[in-house]
């Protein structure tokens, strides 16, 4: 049961192959079963790739095992179409397209089995990637907030200076009317007298205005620091927005280029394995010496052909013998005086017929 189930996957004759040799059955249940297990691979290979894009498991399987028909198609046509010949080089010639077909198929099923085979490597590339990625988007953004928010802090600055300045100047102030009240600056005199009461009070209008501009610009800081822990908060959304688009770059074609940064021998001798495995059949067919099963079945062509060939001859003679009797035919009555006659006499009817309808479309138009 199982070996007829590998003989249809070769696309043998199996009305033919079941009259030749148990050696020559095997040879071609051989073959099938290539054909069959490459297109399991086939089915694995593309799921497996259908998964990391839809990340759905009966989906992948689903379009998997549709792709894995096709290319069982495929195969079993490029295999069933090749008939040994006893010329190698027309074989090699009706052969190289096949070749070259199975080449593809071989690239294409071997790739996904590569992402999985290399799956951690490839994790491992992602994962480098990614954080490349992370710290790459955390700069960008920041370019965008950084000017604004350094902007707001200088200004934080200039407002805190003011207030430095205006207390330096203030503690200049009380220590000038300290050192007049003591007598050891200004007028020298100890006690509180009217230069004491100037100075004084010049402090006091200055620790007043101290005051004043300290509030007014701690009022002014409160709100730049607002305005900055907004930027802050928004910096810190846009990374955490962006983040998760970072965190599922993952998909094939990110994992098809991660494998292209790994060694590429590896991959390349699972490609070759693939490549043999593919175009075996091919080349067991070429190679192979014409079998049972060929002569079998270039008699039954020859047959069709020859059969075909003398029925294409028949109709032609029949045609030729048919045109040639009509020819006899047609000379033998062109001279026979009732058939002049009867056409002149037709004739004559359809010039009256041409005639009236002539006069009477000139007389409309009159």
């Amino acid at each position: 049961m199982l070996k007829q189930f590998f003989i249809i996957c070769s696309g043998a004759d199996t009305d033919i192959l079941k009259d030749c040799s148990i050696g020559e059955q095997n040879k071609f249940a051989g073959i099938g079963a290539t054909v069959f297990f490459t297109a399991v691979m086939a089915t694995i290979a593309s799921s497996y790739a259908l998964y990391t894009v839809f990340d759905n498991l009966f989906t992948s399987i689903f379009f998997g095992l549709i792709w894995g028909l096709l290319i069982f198609n495929l195969d079993r046509y490029i295999v069933s179409t090749i008939k040994k010949s006893d010329n190698v080089i027309d074989e090699i010639i009706q052969a190289t397209p096949r070749i070259l077909l199975a080449i593809i198929i071989a690239i294409v099923i071997s790739k996904p089995l590569e992402l999985k085979i290399f799956e951690k490597e490839i994790n491992q590339v992602l994962l480098e990637q990614k954080n490349d990625l992370t710290l790459a988007n955390q700069n960008q953004i920041a370019e965008q907030y950084t000017p604004k928010i350094a902007e707001l802090e200088n200004s934080i600055l200039a407002l805190q200076s003011e207030i430095d300045t205006k207390e330096a100047e203030v503690n200049a102030l009380y220590d000038v009317y300290i050192g007049e009240a003591e007598g050891t600056s200004g007028t020298n005199l100890l006690g509180k007298g009217p230069v004491y009461k100037e100075k004084r009070e010049k402090h006091d209008a200055a620790l007043a205005e101290l005051q004043q501009l300290k509030t007014d610009n701690r009022t002014k800081i409160a709100n730049i620091e607002t305005e900055i822990a907004t930027l802050q908060t928004q910096q810190k959304t846009n990374v955490a927005e962006s983040q998760p688009i970072i965190d599922n770059f993952d998909g094939l074609m990110a994992r098809v280029n991660a494998l292209g940064e790994l060694p590429w021998l590896p991959s390349f001798f699972i490609f070759l394995l693939f490549l043999a495995i593919e175009t075996s059949p091919i080349f067991a067919k070429l190679l192979s010496p014409k079998g049972e099963y060929d002569f079998r079945l270039q008699d039954q062509e020859t047959i069709v052909k020859t059969w075909t060939m003398q029925q294409v001859n028949e109709r032609k003679l029949l045609l030729k013998t048919d045109n040639d009797v009509n020819n006899r035919v047609y000379d033998d009555i062109a001279d026979e005086e009732e058939v002049i006659n009867y056409k002149r006499k037709k004739a004559r009817e359809l010039m009256q017929i041409q005639a009236d309808a002539f006069f009477k479309n000139q007389k409309g138009v009159l």
